[in-house]
């Protein structure tokens, strides 16, 4: 394909990633573990979301699991769609005076 630049493996810049880490104080936005924290997207990016602080949550590997639709037996009591509509309301409610925009 000329004049296509592909980028395997481009993700969330690791500034990105610490900043959103900061900004939740090193733990799960959702249930405070900080155990196995990661990184996800409130609005998925194959629906348009970005890569930017306004679509990113910390969450730990459960609620991360349960976020995916993932059930683990060490699970936070919280359905998939409890876990999705509680990421978009952290992001849009942290960021509401700047006008939430989670998208590309």
């Amino acid at each position: 394909m000329k004049g296509v630049t592909v980028v395997i493996g481009a993700g969330i810049p690791n500034s990105t990633r610490k900043e959103v880490y900061r900004r939740d104080g090193w733990r799960c936005a959702l249930c405070d573990s900080t155990d196995g924290i990661q990184i996800h997207h409130a609005i998925p990016r194959g629906e348009g979301g970005s890569d930017f602080p306004e679509n990113l949550i910390t969450l730990c590997w459960r609620c991360h699991a349960l976020a995916h639709g993932h059930k683990v037996m060490e699970a936070v009591d919280m359905t998939q769609e409890d876990v999705q509509q509680a990421c978009i309301e952290y992001v849009s409610d942290y960021y509401a005076g700047e006008g939430w925009y989670p998208f590309k």
